[in-house]
């Protein structure tokens, strides 16, 4: 039509291939244009205007004679390829007049040559591989003879994304791998799809096993706790390292499940205390010492005088150089004859008869008495358990609290055995020292000794993203990597910890878990077990509607979306009628009812 605009002419160039620029365009409707309206429009890319540069008349003199009335060949700037409509056939086929005979036409001549028309090269390079397949863009024309007459038929000669057939696949939500093998249906052969289950790609690798082992989901009917109790004997067997410290640091924690779940969840100061010496690798011996001189209020000229072998200037003995038991009584007695109170207290202290010196000093003021127990404590190794139990009687965070984990100084389970199993210093106190002996050991890296430390102080669980929180997830720490610290290990070991807590209390469970849970149910999607994946959605569904879904709305959603995806692998689907099968479960309806709700408030 005359007056058509050409918008697409002014387009800049997005892509270069050698001295031209070509763009993908979108199909406009035809123009025909002169030779004289092409020169006065400017060239829409880098030297394009062929005819002004005598592309055809200059490599092409048949090309340059007038043909039905018109100088120039005509374009279609919209489909991606010039036509040459309007050029005289008999300047282009085989015509005996003008060329050789049994020679073929210009046209395949110039194309053979690489010196062919416009459409040819622009159509090697106009198509962007993104955009959607056209067929009037991804051929070009050839011209053949047949029959006597000469015939145009379309040759495709845009270059393939792939240069071979390829295989496509791609993972479907019941575990299935979808595969579309590589043949050629535009030669004859028929498309052939094969399904493939993830549960059976899968088999015999190690993260495979590790989910098949685990006999979750864990809050269902059918299951026994010695099924529990077996897995974590199991995992103790496996995947604990008895040599290192880390290892039965582990183990300990496994241990404490087992007896969790043995008791029901129950447990008091000194089931722990039990458990702690027995997993204990050796017992320790703490070597005693003499009380120093200066606590006992000697000097050295004293000490140098009551050495054995003196004169003893109040009895007015010469004492023997070794003294038995019944002697060094017959001397504290002989004192408190004469009066010497003090005195027996300094032998008594001297000679470790600790009985003797803190009852009578008890009874004189209480001055003497925190001095002959600041004596006795003295005599303890620093890293004795006695010395944390006489600090917690002093109502003192023990130094245990606040130096376990160090190498030099000791295991750090009978000091926690002996603050579990003497509830003296009061509550408070001992709460406080629990939980300063787990941050202690959480500082060292000691994580699991330190959780363990937080489950007897009843610290609740946080969130990943709060730093402050002291637990996440049970035996790992939240200051690592998301996806070390999200192992399916941990969140099994968390899941059985939160399976104690259910026995004890039916209608409990822990909220700050419940995202791993569902993190969990991904997995089990993504290696082929979509009904086990489903329950775990059940689970966490009852447990959010049971609170408030619009506390939670993001894991809400989530646990939607998973479900809707895996509702068709609950094998109660197998039951049911065709026609029903469009019904859904109670919960999965309650919970999309709760996030449509909330999105409207």
């Amino acid at each position: 039509r005359q007056g058509y605009e050409d918008p697409h002419w002014q387009y800049s160039a997005v892509n270069y291939r050698g001295d031209y620029a070509y763009q993908s365009h979108q199909r406009q409707p035809m123009t025909w244009q002169s030779d004289k309206d092409l020169r006065q429009r400017e060239p829409y890319g880098k030297s394009t205007n062929y005819q002004g540069h005598h592309y055809y008349k200059g490599y092409h003199p048949n090309l340059a004679r007038t043909s039905l009335g018109q100088d120039s060949p005509s374009y279609c700037p919209g489909s991606g390829r010039a036509l040459i409509a309007l050029v005289s056939l008999t300047d282009l086929c085989f015509c005996p007049s003008s060329q050789p005979s049994g020679q073929p036409s210009l046209l395949l001549q110039y194309r053979d040559s690489g010196l062919s028309s416009s459409s040819h090269e622009l159509s090697q390079y106009i198509r962007d591989g993104a955009d959607h397949y056209d067929p009037l863009l991804s051929e070009t024309w050839n011209l053949v003879q047949a029959g006597g007459h000469l015939v145009s038929t379309p040759v495709s000669v845009v270059p393939l994304k792939f240069s071979l057939p390829h295989v496509a696949v791609c993972f479907g939500a019941g575990g299935q791998l979808v595969m579309v093998c590589p043949h050629r249906p535009a030669e004859g052969q028929l498309a052939h799809v094969e399904l493939h289950s993830l549960e059976v790609i899968l088999h015999g690798t190690k993260e495979m096993e590790e989910l098949q082992a685990f006999p979750g989901p864990l809050a269902r009917e059918d299951l026994h706790k010695v099924d529990v109790m077996t897995f974590c004997q199991q995992k103790i067997a496996t995947s604990c390292d008895l040599s290192t410290q880390s290892g039965r640091d582990s183990s300990l924690l496994w241990k404490l499940l087992i007896l969790l779940c043995r008791q029901n969840g129950s447990m008091v100061g000194s089931d722990t205390a039990e458990l702690l010496m027995q997993d204990c690798r050796c017992r320790e011996k703490y070597k005693r010492q003499n009380p120093a001189a200066n606590l006992i209020g000697l000097t050295d000229d004293e000490q140098m005088s009551r050495q054995p072998g003196t004169l003893d200037l109040i009895t007015g003995e010469v004492p023997p150089v070794v003294e038995t038991q019944e002697q060094i009584v017959e001397k504290f007695t002989k004192l408190l004859y004469y009066g010497r109170k003090k005195d027996a207290l300094v032998w008594a202290m001297r000679n470790h008869l600790w009985g003797h010196a803190l009852f009578l000093s008890s009874k004189m003021d209480p001055r003497t008495y925190s001095w002959v127990l600041i004596g006795f404590t003295s005599t303890l190794a620093t890293n004795d358990p006695l010395q944390t139990f006489f600090q917690l009687m002093s109502g003192r965070i023990p130094q245990a609290a606040l130096c376990c984990g160090d190498a030099t100084w000791g295991d750090w389970r009978p000091h926690l055995a002996v603050i579990l199993s003497n509830k003296v210093g009061g509550a408070e106190l001992n709460h406080r020292a629990i939980i300063t002996m787990g941050d202690t050991l959480a500082g060292k890296g000691a994580v699991e000794a330190a959780h363990f430390c937080y489950l007897m102080a009843d610290i609740p669980f946080g969130y990943f993203g709060v730093k402050a929180d002291r637990m996440v997830l049970l035996g790992s720490s939240h200051s690592q990597a998301f996806t070390q610290f999200a192992r399916t290990e941990i969140i099994q070991r968390m899941e059985v910890f939160e399976y104690c807590q259910h026995l004890r209390q039916p209608k409990s469970f822990l909220l700050p878990f419940q995202v791993y849970k569902l993190l969990y149910a991904s997995r089990l999607a993504d290696y082929g077990l979509p009904a086990q994946a489903l329950q775990y959605c059940e689970q966490i569904a009852t447990a959010l509607l049971e609170q408030d879904p619009a506390s939670h709305p993001i894991l809400a959603r989530q646990v939607m979306k998973l479900a809707e995806r895996l509702k068709l692998s609950d094998p109660l689907f197998l039951e049911v009628p065709e026609q029903d099968q469009t019904l859904e479960p109670d919960w999965l309806v309650q919970l999309r009812a709760c996030c449509r709700e909330w999105e409207v408030r």
